[in-house]
């Protein structure tokens, strides 16, 4: 199996349930292998914000520090923060794969009830370097927590819940953000007893998330003879090779730091956009910061929604699109505002024109969650199991200098003369750049967003016993051919890539042509007619099967012109053949498209195609029907034939 193509065999995990079962993201919050490990990470999340902000509010407006001016303190607390990620996310990796999880948590959030405590002193006893060291400190606890986080998951969570767990973490993370914020803020400035409260709500947000962290279940170790490397240099290199490896993995990694680099632009210019270019006070920036955070939480939740509770990476070119269009717009929104005096929330809600900003912004957050979460599932997915959190620490990582990258390019632009709104327009234009690269670079995207739409937008499609699409390892599907866009739909139904064996005619139709070369479909010819591409295609299928990937194949051998299930041929027969001589028994999946025939890219106009756009309008009912799979040594052409004709009846 190559680590490009083939899904790793993955482990099993004996805390999720059987995948029918199907409960959706917020009935996770009921199940004991997801709800205290989702409160763990919550209130480690809001101590981070709860500490860091009541810190820089201290730093900045309270208190007279020579050596630390108030326009320096906020990027020295960010910058001390963001050092450990990347010191020590090699390391945090390493401790992630060779230990049990529940085990690494518990250590880090015992780690944080003593940083807290040394914390809390230094917040009474007004001691910078004391909360500096903190600072770090909390840090370093952020990136022990960070691989274990996004590993735990895919150990007890199953492929149909992989989405939604990541949704729930997601909004849960930016809400935790957005109330520990908050929750600083308020406290910090209480008068008398604002630096004792402070100090009060660390600890006690540190006690509750290892008291729920108690709760958590025990997970094994993936890697448990993994011999540690400390030099985080050299681990920190070996790690960013590790996921390099993969080059699916390794491009979702590129593609989630630059959401992060998208995000910390915005992120870090909303107090400037509330001050200089909205005439806004603090509790202006305080609602930009409130509508990204829930935009963010909203578009992570619609994951689950819009991908059928699958690992849907369709929607990852969706929220590219949206990053951009409302980054750009954000700079139309907010380049010619009237000059007014400062003014606070109420007064800036009044005016209606500060609402194209606002929804701008909630847009262009929900967008960038429905862009990040189905990458992080992918990642998890796609990772082998035993070195999965060395793989996280390198996303990690390379978050971490995507962000600093971000804080210079930003500053760069400010520094050379851009205003707050032409750096968003320059972010949202390098947003579609570097979307493009990356689809390019991984056309599976791309296809995933094309099947995405045609199952969503011009049929209504409906998967039936999806359950039976194995998850890991190689098997074939066997499928009727009614249209054209058959391999597509097959696409939309399937967690996993799948290869297509597909008559070498239909690459000559345009634009599907190019999608199916794409797709890296294995054109066939008849034997006879073109000897060399038949030997070709059945060699690049047995590779396929070999490297434990999905191949399907459409037994037919064409398109029906008539609506009717055609006799299947016997190269199916070849292909089980020759997997059995590599060793390979891979299973057979029958399946049955159903009420594609009449269909715009159906043959119903008199043997051909794609005459009448509207022939049966838009949204049309359309389907696929699922079958149990059905083992090699008893695939015989004939029967299968009549399984899949059972399952177009079904």
């Amino acid at each position: 199996m190559t680590p490009q193509h083939g899904q790793p065999a993955a482990q099993p995990a004996p805390l999720a349930p059987p995948a029918h079962e199907e409960p959706n993201q917020f009935a996770l919050l009921r199940q004991r292998r997801f709800a205290p490990f989702f409160w763990t990470q919550f209130s480690g999340a809001a101590n981070d914000n709860l500490f860091k902000f009541a810190f820089t509010v201290m730093v900045t407006y309270q208190l007279s520090v020579s050596w630390l001016p108030p326009a320096m303190a906020g990027l020295v607390i960010g910058a001390l923060f963001i050092l450990p990620f990347l010191l020590f996310s090699a390391t945090s990796g390493q401790l992630t794969d060779k230990y049990d999880k529940t085990r690494m948590i518990r250590f880090v959030k015992n780690l944080e009830i003593a940083i807290m405590a040394l914390a809390a002193w230094g917040f009474v006893a007004n001691h910078v370097p004391v909360l500096l060291l903190c600072t770090f400190l909390m840090g370093l606890h952020s990136t022990l927590f960070g691989p274990v986080k996004f590993a735990y998951m895919p150990q007890v969570l199953n492929e149909r819940e992989l989405t939604g767990g990541n949704g729930m973490v997601e909004m849960g993370t930016f809400v935790a953000i957005l109330l520990g914020q908050v929750a600083g803020g308020l406290l910090v400035a209480l008068p008398g007893i604002g630096h004792t409260a402070v100090a009060v709500g660390c600890i006690a947000l540190a006690l509750a998330g290892r008291l729920v962290a108690q709760f958590i279940p025990s997970t094994p170790a993936t890697d448990p003879n993994l011999v540690i490397n400390w030099n985080p240099f050299t681990e920190t290199w070996r790690n960013l090779k590790l996921a390099h490896g993969n080059v699916v993995v390794f491009r979702s990694l590129l593609g989630i730091s630059w959401m992060w680099f998208f995000g910390a632009v915005f992120l870090s210019q909303f107090p400037a956009l509330a001050k200089e270019v909205l005439h806004g006070n603090e509790q202006v920036a305080s609602l930009l910061l409130v509508v990204f955070s829930v935009g963010i939480g909203v578009g992570s939740l619609l994951c689950e929604v819009l991908s059928r509770r699958h690992v849907e990476i369709g929607l990852v070119p969706l929220g590219a699109i949206g990053m951009s269009v409302f980054a750009v717009d954000l700079y139309f929104a907010t380049r010619s505002l009237p000059a007014a005096e400062m003014m606070g929330a109420a007064a800036f809600l009044a005016q209606p024109h500060h609402w194209r900003v606002l929804l701008d912004l909630a847009l262009l957050s929900l967008f960038a969650g429905l862009y990040s979460v189905p990458m992080y599932a992918l990642i998890q997915m796609r990772s082998q199991p035993t070195h999965r959190a060395r793989i996280i620490a390198a996303n990690n990582i390379l978050n971490a200098l995507f962000m600093i990258g971000s804080s210079v390019i930003a500053g760069a632009l400010l520094g050379a003369g851009f205003t707050v709104p032409q750096v968003f327009l320059f972010t949202g234009i390098a947003n579609a750049v570097v979307a493009a690269y990356i689809f390019l670079l991984v056309p599976e995207y791309l296809l995933r967003f094309v099947a995405w739409v045609m199952s969503r937008f011009i049929y209504r499609f409906k998967v039936r016993g999806d359950e039976y699409i194995p998850s890991t390892g190689a098997a074939i599907l066997a499928c009727n051919h009614v249209s054209f866009v058959d391999a597509v739909l097959l696409m939309a139904a399937s967690p996993r890539p799948i290869y297509f064996l597909m008559d070498h005619r239909i690459f000559r139709v345009p634009v599907l042509g190019w999608l199916f070369r794409l797709a890296k479909a294995i054109p066939v010819a008849p034997q006879k007619e073109d000897p060399a591409t038949y030997e070709a295609a059945f060699e690049r299928a047995a590779q396929v099967l070999r490297e434990g990937d999905l191949l399907a194949i459409f037994p037919e051998g064409g398109i029906t012109k008539d609506g009717e299930l055609q006799p299947f041929k016997g190269g199916i027969m070849k292909i089980i053949e020759r997997a059995q001589a590599d060793g390979i028994q891979a299973p057979v999946v029958p399946m049955a498209l159903t009420n594609l025939w009449g269909s715009y890219f159906s043959r119903i106009e008199r043997g051909t195609a794609m005459v009448r756009p509207f022939r049966r309008g838009m949204f049309s009912r359309v389907g696929l029907n699922v079958g149990a799979p059905v083992a090699a040594s008893d695939v015989q052409p004939e029967p299968l034939r009549g399984r899949v004709a059972q399952l177009l009846q079904a």
